[in-house]
């Protein structure tokens, strides 16, 4: 009688389905993660915020499946397939490169101050962005950790600042090439961040800019959270901020309703592009980079890439253009928008 032989697996291997399974558990969560209201699932509120790592590991046992001709690659396969939008707000192999030249720019900046309390050492941060700023020619340009400078150089017609109070150090900014007609903010309490926007006329037209800077996570880009108690305090302060955000999203929402002209939403979400209150300020908008990036987008010097930084453009305009600049002059790095003229004319 003829004995057949079953190959058994190898413990690596067993070991390395049991590991692709959970990340595949783990890819599907954080798909769903933009749909759960942070207040409702607060001990998954940090979650999006390493969601493009889960999405990374995913990438590496699709691949070592694929090299090793097994038939695991078939779940991220098909999780990858089914999540397609997710992964293009993580990376962009083209985008659209149209520029003309009576585009209208559009930039948004976190500026940390401009170095008002010495964090770099370099003195001439304030002169080195206000270079920066002159070479775009920004037609409206959003700050974020925004203080007046007189050392930038910037001279703009139209120029909204609103700070806290009257004694605060720092606040928000809107800077326009275009007459600003009205303005407003919403000074949200107990918190130093804040929604400022401006009504713009461009020739024609009125569009609604929004400067968003959300609820601070404070996470610091030198220290590292490998202690259980910092991880512990880390997560309990990420998923309170997620939830103030979810409050202040919510106003936004409810504000932006009223206004019958195009909307754009630029800043600092302090969030990423798989979370709840990104996905509730992207209806009816498109995100500039999704549209007009390409490769990954880094907006914030920290030790694992992130973009927490956006410019969502209503979806009656149209998107020619994106790009992140790389200068090092604060802790985020400013993107900027060309937007077709063709709307306003």
């Amino acid at each position: 009688m003829t004995q057949i032989k079953v190959k058994k697996k190898s413990f690596l291997h067993k070991v390395m389905v049991l590991i692709s399974i959970v990340f595949v558990i783990l890819l599907a969560l954080a798909f769903l993660i933009p749909y759960i209201e942070p207040k409702a699932l607060k001990s998954l509120a940090a979650y999006s915020l390493v969601t493009p790592f889960i999405i990374f590991i995913n990438v590496l046992f699709l691949v070592y499946w694929l090299v090793t001709f097994k038939k695991y690659f078939i779940f991220p396969l098909v999780l990858f397939a089914l999540g397609y939008p997710n992964l293009v707000r993580l990376y962009k192999i083209s985008g659209e490169k149209v520029i003309q030249s009576d585009d209208v720019k559009i930039m948004s900046y976190n500026v940390r101050m401009f170095n008002k309390y010495e964090w770099s050492d370099d003195k001439d941060i304030p002169q080195k962005i206000g270079k920066l700023i002159k070479e775009k020619t920004p037609d409206i340009l959003c700050f974020q950790d925004y203080a007046k400078s007189d050392a930038t150089g910037l001279d703009y017609p139209f120029v909204f600042e609103k700070f806290k109070t009257e004694k605060s150090q720092f606040g928000h900014a809107i800077y326009s090439k275009f007459p600003i007609i009205a303005n407003g903010s919403f000074d949200f309490d107990k918190t130093a961040n804040n929604i400022i926007w401006a009504d713009i006329m461009v020739d024609k037209d009125t569009i609604r800019v929004y400067n968003v800077h959300l609820q601070s996570v404070k996470l610091n880009p030198k220290k590292e959270y490998f202690g259980q108690k910092d991880a512990e305090q880390l997560q309990m302060r990420i998923s309170s901020a997620f939830q103030i955000q979810q409050d202040q999203v919510e106003k936004l929402i409810k504000h932006q309703a009223q206004v019958t002209y195009p909307i754009i939403i630029a800043g600092d979400f302090n969030n990423t592009a798989f979370s709840w209150v990104y996905r509730q300020m992207l209806k009816g908008k498109k995100d500039a980079f999704a549209r007009a990036g390409t490769g990954f987008d880094r907006t914030y010097d920290f030790e694992i890439p992130m973009r927490i930084d956006f410019i969502l453009v209503d979806s009656r305009l149209k998107v020619n253009y994106f790009k992140t600049y790389k200068e090092k002059y604060s802790d985020h790095f400013p993107i900027l928008t060309r937007i077709d003229r063709a709307y306003f004319e």
